[in-house]
């Protein structure tokens, strides 16, 4: 009896040690897991020694400390090895997958706790749910949908809302507002953010808005993550919207916590208001590194240098370290603004600090060094120096190495980059058809586009266009098209590429085309794709499509664009509507150097060399830099001048004063100028002391001149040298054959133009066009043995011939130009449009003196102005005058 009484003492108090033993262990569960201290899962060790796995609550604490100090790894072990899973460990192993993103092995998980038969709880489905709406599996969705309606959660809030998020992120948003109104008197807060969420990532910012009035109406109170979701929204919908969000924090007494801080400084910085983003940064509420790096961001985003350096030194000032965010928006500004050193300094900073194997740091300062160096050396130091580059990283290696001009090198990089397993991405292969554009290789082109095909992104918008741009610059016009019509969807960045490139192949036509199909895909021109049209219109002559397009621009609030009015002065001077051009320059509040150049290349194509000139002093007297397109301008202004000493110390200054180094366009025009001005031998010391290798138009320049002034062994020394670079070039053959004539050389006249037709050269054909009723016309020069002179417009030109010698005007026309095309397109434009409406002819050659003559004289007889444009030089006819003036080096002899 005593030793039974002694076992059952014994028993109990075993069973009390152990229950004691139990409980001290979950107290330090508990203990551990509030503090996120790894010390509790020591209490693992002895609970399997004790055989204590049965001790629900024991298990359930020890699973929560692993998931929370740990990782999902040690949990599982422990998952498995527990005899009894209750709701909760099913729930939180859940749970954890889905928080961690490992959203296939949560539903797997999930599975196998209904074929456990355990019932999930509102949590469980919750977790599920989300698990779902990141993978945007509808299906398996609705079949949760299914069992929370079998199970009776369907009113519950917190599954209402994981079901609205998950059928608005599937592409379901109206079953998702369906869902969300069949509970929405029972709908609390989070209900309600959930749903402002899902139109927020659904792209409906105004119904989101709309959204958040219903639920102030409902009384139901926001929390500062309803208003995190709102200035997203507000975000693309314009500061005001944004700036009455935060007037409703304000109004309902929301806490500034670190969070919705940071979301205002990030929406006051997107619409560059950083004194608000300042003042919310200082605001009474918790501070951090993010909110930090937020305004040091924004600054950065905006160009304000000082600012956002002056930010990050005080954010290091208060303690707190900048992390890798934050040294990637200061090595970014640092691209923006050019500053090597700047970025030097902040990489030096990186490697103190510890960042430097950071891949966003390493991607950072890779492209700084692409963007701010001359040379692509330190670059690529920092690209080796990369422990674990990834796409981004090979892509800005790409695009650095495209912009250095390394365009072959780029197709190594994408072969190495494939080779080691990273995937490239729309962004790397869009870079790799901007070498192929710059390479002008149509079959690298082809090859591209073969792999584009095969990995099925050639539908991609970014590669597609880039894919039109590529082609369309090889002149791969019906390519180009072919790719634009096959992508489900075109922008104006597809149109804006082939007007820009239709415009570069001299396809003006055609590129004033592309606004039809911009019409049809509902596609608007913007304030990119319509310096395209307009430069189309300038290039072709079209004054009247012109001014359609600059009222367009008014209507639009395009005008406001500098790059848009740069194109209409250009457009106006080109059309020798000067006036107009002049009226653009003025309402351009900050004209830029392409706004002066504009102005000053207008005035001086039109004739009007001192007021060009005039223009140069008063665009560097209001701090305007020229660059070398002005002086380009100024010397071709000083040779139709016949300015000779201004031009050559317009050449001198480029150096000396403007650290401009001539190129061999600069050395073409100085050539030119003394060669017009007689002064051969010095432009033959220009062509042997220059520090460029003299190219084949510069010699036909000389030519030129020799021909002029009737220097006949110069010129056959030019001659020479030239057709040794351009054998094939019809214009060192005439402008020699002619020098021979004009030497009284007529066998080697005869003989050097047998030798041209010899080689399958011949004289470029005249084409001249002309814009009536918003239609071009296109004339050819015709021979005059094979017209037939009383039909159509060779008949009005004979009958305005007539009239001329019946008005008593000398002209002493030449037969054999009777029929050049600016004849036939004057003509054209003066019989085909109204009294009072202008005629603009486009020619592609110097206009010879007999059509100069001709078109003088009908201004004598009808009151009209006609404009000729041949190259760069405007001949505007009024009253028998032209703004030439008669120059005889401004046309040729015919």
């Amino acid at each position: 009896m005593t030793s039974k009484v002694a076992a059952s003492a014994f028993l109990s108090r075993s069973y009390e040690l152990s229950n004691h033993l139990q409980q001290s262990c979950i107290r330090i569960l508990s203990f551990c897991e509030s503090t996120t201290s790894r010390i509790g899962s020591h209490i693992h060790c002895p609970v399997i020694k004790l055989s204590l796995l049965d001790n629900l609550n024991l298990c359930n604490n020890l699973l929560s400390l692993y998931l929370k100090t740990d990782g999902i790894s040690n949990a599982r072990k422990l998952f498995d090895e527990m005899p009894q899973r209750t709701v909760f460990a099913w729930t939180v192993m859940i749970s954890s997958h889905t928080k961690g993103q490992e959203l296939a092995s949560a539903l797997s998980l999930f599975e196998e706790m209904l074929a456990s038969g355990t019932v999930p709880n509102e949590f469980t489905f919750s977790s599920v749910l989300r698990s779902c709406a990141g993978l945007r599996d509808l299906n398996y969705g609705a079949k949760v949908h299914g069992s929370v309606i079998k199970t009776g959660f369907l009113g519950n809030s917190v599954i209402g809302s994981s079901l609205t998020d998950m059928y608005s992120k599937c592409g379901k948003l109206e079953e998702a507002r369906e869902l969300f109104s069949s509970c929405k008197n029972g709908a609390d807060t989070i209900s309600w953010t959930m749903m402002i969420s899902s139109l927020v990532e659904a792209r409906k910012w105004k119904e989101a808005l709309e959204f958040y009035s219903e639920m102030v109406e409902a009384g139901v109170p926001p929390n500062e993550f309803t208003f995190v979701k709102l200035l997203g929204a507000s975000s693309f919908l314009g500061l005001e919207f944004g700036k009455v969000i935060h007037s409703s924090v304000i109004v309902h007494g929301v806490l500034l916590n670190v969070v919705l801080k940071t979301s205002l400084v990030e929406f006051y910085s997107r619409f560059a208001e950083m004194d608000d983003s300042v003042r919310v940064l200082n605001s009474i509420g918790e501070q951090d590194v993010f909110l930090w790096t937020s305004v040091v961001s924004g600054f950065a985003r905006n160009l304000r240098a000082k600012e956002a350096v002056g930010t990050f030194l005080q954010m290091r000032g208060l303690g707190l370290q900048p992390d890798n965010f934050t040294y990637t928006a200061m090595l970014s500004l640092c691209s923006s603004v050019q500053s090597l050193d700047s970025g030097k300094q902040f990489h030096s900073l990186t490697i103190k600090v510890g960042l430097e194997d950071n891949t966003d740091v390493g991607n950072a300062l890779l492209d700084m060094y692409m963007k701010c160096s001359a040379s692509e050396v330190e670059a690529l130091r920092v690209f080796r120096a990369m422990i674990s580059p990834n796409v981004v990283s090979w892509t800005t290696l790409l695009l650095g190495l495209v912009d250095h001009g390394f365009e072959q090198d780029c197709f190594g990089v994408l072969m190495e980059m494939v080779r080691l397993g990273i995937e490239p991405n729309v962004v790397t292969l869009s870079g790799v058809l901007r070498a192929c554009t710059k390479l002008k290789s149509v079959r690298r082109v082809l090859e591209i586009h073969g792999y584009l095909q095969r990995r099925l992104v050639d539908g991609e918008i970014i590669v597609g266009n880039s894919l039109v741009d590529a082609y369309a610059s090889s002149d791969k016009v019906a390519d180009a098209w072919n790719v634009a019509k096959s992508m489900g969807k075109r922008d104006t960045i597809t149109y804006t590429s082939l007007v820009t490139r239709f415009n570069e192949l001299a396809k003006h036509e055609m590129a004033l085309s592309v606004i039809n199909h911009m019409h049809g895909d509902g596609i608007r021109p913007d304030q990119f794709s319509l310096p395209g049209f307009i430069s189309a219109s300038a290039n072709l002559g079209a004054l009247e499509t012109g001014k359609h397009l600059h009222c367009y621009s008014v209507k639009s609030g395009y005008s406001s664009s500098v790059s848009v009015s740069n194109s209409l002065i250009d457009m106006y001077a080109k059309c020798g509507s000067l006036e107009d051009a002049k009226k653009v320059f003025e309402e351009i509040a900050t004209p830029d150097a392409v706004s002066w150049n504009g102005l000053v290349s207008g005035l001086a194509s039109n004739g009007c060399i001192s007021s060009a000139l005039s223009a140069f002093e008063e665009m560097r007297m209001k701090g305007t830099e020229p660059d070398s397109v002005t002086f380009l301008i100024l010397l071709s202004a000083c040779n139709s001048g016949r300015l000779t000493e201004m031009g050559l110390e317009y050449f001198r200054s480029m150096e000396e004063t403007h650290n401009i180094k001539p190129q061999i366009e600069h050395y073409v025009h100085l050539v030119d100028i003394l060669g017009r001005a007689g002064r051969l031998e010095e432009a033959t010391g220009v062509l042997e002391t220059m520090p460029l290798r003299p190219n084949a138009l510069i010699f036909k320049t000389l030519l030129r001149a020799c021909r002029y002034h009737g220097n006949l062994s110069l010129g056959e020394d030019m001659a020479n040298k030239g057709l040794a670079l351009a054998p094939s070039d019809p214009a060192f053959y005439i402008l020699l054959a002619d020098l021979y004539e004009e030497s009284g050389k007529q066998e080697l006249a005869q003989k050097t133009r047998s030798l041209m037709s010899q080689k399958g050269l011949s004289k470029k054909l005249g084409e001249s066009s002309v814009e009536v009723q918003g239609k071009v016309h296109r004339f050819f020069s015709e021979d005059v043995t094979t017209v037939e002179k009383t039909k159509g417009i060779y008949a009005e030109i004979e009958w305005i011939k007539s009239e001329i010698e019946r008005s008593g005007f000398t002209y002493r026309g030449n037969e054999n130009a009777s029929y050049h095309s600016a004849k036939q397109a004057a003509v054209f434009g003066l019989v085909y449009t109204s009294p009072q409406t202008p005629v603009h002819v486009v020619k592609n050659k110097i206009l010879c003196k007999d059509c100069h003559d001709f078109v003088s004289l009908i201004t004598r007889l009808v009151d009209k102005n006609i404009t000729v444009r041949d190259g760069n030089r405007v001949h505007v006819f009024k009253n028998g005058k032209c703004s030439c003036k008669g120059e005889e080096a401004s046309f040729v002899l015919s």
